[in-house]
Formats: C-alpha cells, sequence, structure tokens
C-alpha cells in the first residue's frame, strides 16, 4: 500500500508531467524516477565506501585469489 506524500515540484517539471502523463499514471512514474535515482544515490555512496576502503587493502594478485577460493572450496 502506498503512502501519501507531500512535496513541491518546480513549475516546469509539473508542467511537463502534466502533459505528458495521463493523470492516472502519475504516481506511478513518479515512483519509478524516484527508485531509480535512490539507486543511483546508493551506488554512487557505496562506490565511495569501496574506493576508500581500496585505498586501506593492500593489492591482491589474481592468482591468490584463485588460490584462497580454491582453499575454502577444499579443492587446494
Amino acid at each position: 500500500m502506498g503512502v501519501k506524500v507531500n512535496f513541491v515540484l518546480d513549475d516546469d517539471v509539473k508542467r511537463d508531467l502534466d502533459r505528458l502523463v495521463e493523470s492516472g499514471m502519475r504516481s506511478r512514474i513518479i515512483n519509478d524516477a524516484l527508485r531509480k535515482e535512490l539507486l543511483q544515490v546508493k551506488r554512487r555512496g557505496l562506490a565511495k565506501k569501496h574506493d576508500q576502503l581500496r585505498g586501506r587493502t593492500k593489492a591482491v594478485s589474481t592468482l591468490e585469489i584463485v588460490k584462497a577460493l580454491r582453499r575454502d572450496r577444499g579443492r587446494t
């Protein structure tokens, strides 16, 4: 079930929304757009954390990764 919220749209955004999207579809369009934008915000945050971690850890070669995976999987 959805929750009704109150927020302000810029005049040009509201005008385009009214002109381009039929009345019964506006909430869906806004929800879809907001979901996509929130996913991008989340990804940017995770990428920033990843970059910070990368700077604090030592590099590991592909061979070392493969050896560790084989060891963890019991395939030595």
